[in-house]
């Protein structure tokens, strides 16, 4: 299968590897919490701070665990002022680092960089997943080609599910050559079949559900009736019979048709009621479908109408809606557009990802499918704290999770059908969410502590999880012994306190307390090892199996 090879794609093909593990530090003044409610990474959760770190992060906690994935990267349209920050050590990133990201033709590299942005993040993001999930990227024209050609090689190709065309505006742009009307969203599934087999329906329009507009008199319910007759090339010699109509007359098929169905299969259906000839029975026969027996959905196709799901321009109104007659943030999304993405992909209890959180429109949604009796879903936003590094303002905290709180807590708007200068109290919808920034490094500059260890909390999470690629259960730990818990007949310990002064080696009074754990093996993290190779052979022997890993040296 053809690859994408492109500037710098060995050193990130594995970069997420080497990413450094950031604690999540939360802040509960910019969360809103229900009463005696504490902030944790457990509910819904908006984190400040670079979002392939942040993803980082949540590996010992949401790995395997989301369901659905939305993502609105920068388009590389050159209009963007977006600029590649990953810290590479190789000369070419160097180069790259704090540069604004040029326009076509002013910049030779500007896929290229794209595409080692994305690259370790699509990484992460597929370990996020859970089997049945799937990832929703929204993309235009100057990137959709090397997005599927990433995702190809991130996901496999056999994993592509579809490609959206959303209708992002519904006016004529008459400045270019052409009017771009459309965006699209490309969907990759972990694993394409049980994704499928997951997917939900959409609910039944108003203008479907009057299509079922006939009683019967059999009381089957209302019907709709569809053609019986298809194009010829398409029939086999049993489908070309004459009818003989209630009224007498035979009629063949029309001209250049045949009949969907065999004669028998026919006289079957006329027995069974199934089969309008008209109201004088002498028309065309069509075929009976009843609304009972339709499925309780619609199929999700893949073009998405503004009307259906909102535009560019929608999204702006309901924005500065929300913020009281304040622009806020220059390209928010519409609700209805994550909102279909969310019916289809989602169900009561999900976890949905969105680590382009912008405005904060995938939480919104969220929030909006819960309001609605539509299931209690949780969301995990990320958001830089601003476009660069000079920038006083902070996206996250003032747009992303204010929009938020404005939801769950009620907000005024400019009044509707009146003085524009007034304003109307909104009420809230309800919910909370818990605020966390990027804390340091787990393990600081060199695999050495830093200025601040980290709390045995923290650092038994990430061990734990780098083991056994599982989130590690709290009740399952004991501080006192370091026992983590046990996965696949093997028990993993933490000997360690982040007390600079005190240190928990790995000596014979250690040994005798891990010797009764019935596990085959252990995997002890200690901080000094007090024990010679002889007593730990030994211990083999004796069927104590103990694999000790220093700390912090040995931690992945």
């Amino acid at each position: 299968m053809p690859v994408l090879t492109f500037k710098g794609k060995t050193a990130v093909e594995n970069h997420h590897h080497t990413v450094p593990h950031h604690v999540l530090e939360l802040d509960a003044d910019r969360s809103v919490l229900a009463k005696g409610e504490k902030p944790s990474l457990d509910g819904n959760l908006i984190i400040e701070g670079d979002n392939l770190l942040a993803l980082k992060a949540l590996l010992p906690t949401h790995a395997g665990r989301i369901k659905c994935i939305y993502i609105d990267p920068p388009y590389n349209t050159g209009n963007e002022g977006w600029v590649y920050n990953d810290n590479l050590t190789q000369p070419q990133f160097k180069e790259w680092i704090g540069q604004v990201v040029g326009k076509e033709g002013e910049d030779a590299t500007r896929h290229d960089k794209w595409c080692c942005m994305m690259y370790p993040r699509l990484q992460l993001l597929r370990e996020l997943l859970r089997e049945d999930g799937a990832i929703f990227i929204s993309i235009d024209d100057n990137e959709i080609a090397h997005l599927r050609s990433i995702s190809d090689d991130i996901f496999g190709a056999e994993n592509y599910v579809a490609t959206f065309i959303w209708e992002k505006r519904t006016t004529r742009e008459n400045r270019r050559v052409f009017s771009f009307n459309h965006d699209y969203l490309v969907c990759y599934a972990l694993v394409k079949s049980q994704f499928e087999s997951s997917r939900n329906l959409l609910p039944l329009t108003e203008e479907v559900e009057a299509r079922y507009a006939n009683p019967d008199a059999d009381k089957r319910g209302p019907w709709q009736s569809v053609s019986l007759n298809a194009q010829a090339g398409h029939g086999t010699p049993a489908q070309f019979y004459d009818i003989v109509l209630p009224s007498g007359r035979t009629l063949p098929p029309p001209t250049g048709r045949c009949w969907t169905v065999t004669k028998p299969k026919l006289e079957q259906l006329v027995a069974d009621g199934r089969v309008w000839f008209g109201k004088d029975g002498d028309g065309v026969p069509r075929l009976k479908l009843f609304r009972s027996e339709v499925e309780a959905g619609l199929t999700p196709h893949t073009l998405w109408r503004a009307a259906e799901v909102g535009t560019n321009d929608s999204a702006k109104k309901e924005l500065i809606e929300l913020f009281d007659g304040k622009d806020a943030f220059e390209t928010p999304k519409p609700v209805g557009l994550i909102r279909r993405v969310l019916s289809i992909c989602t169900d009561d209890g999900d976890i949905v990802l969105d680590p382009t959180a912008g405005s904060g429109t995938t939480a919104h949604a969220v929030i909006d499918l819960s309001h609605n009796g539509d299931g209690v879903r949780r969301f995990v936003l990320i958001q830089q704290r601003a476009e660069s590094l000079d920038s006083k303002s902070n996206i996250c905290d003032e747009v992303t999770a204010e929009r938020v709180r404005r939801l769950i807590r009620g907000h005024t708007r400019p009044k509707r059908n009146g003085d524009a200068k007034q304003s109307e109290k909104v009420e809230g919808l309800g919910g909370s969410f818990s605020y966390a920034r990027l804390g340091p490094p787990l393990l600081g500059e060199h695999k050495t502590w830093g200025e601040k260890p980290p709390a045995f909390g923290d650092l038994a999470q990430y061990i734990y999880f780098t083991e056994t690629s599982r989130q590690l259960d709290a009740k399952e730990v004991n501080e006192s012994t370091g026992r983590l818990g046990e996965h696949a007949g093997t028990s993993y310990y933490l000997l360690y306190t982040p007390d600079p002064k005190q240190s928990r080696p790995l000596d014979r009074n250690a040994m005798e307390a891990i010797a009764k754990d019935k596990a085959r093996r252990k995997v002890v993290y200690c901080e000094k090892l007090w024990l010679h190779r002889d007593e730990l052979a030994a211990a083999r022997e004796q069927g104590n199996d103990v694999r000790p890993m220093l700390l912090p040296f040995q931690v992945k």
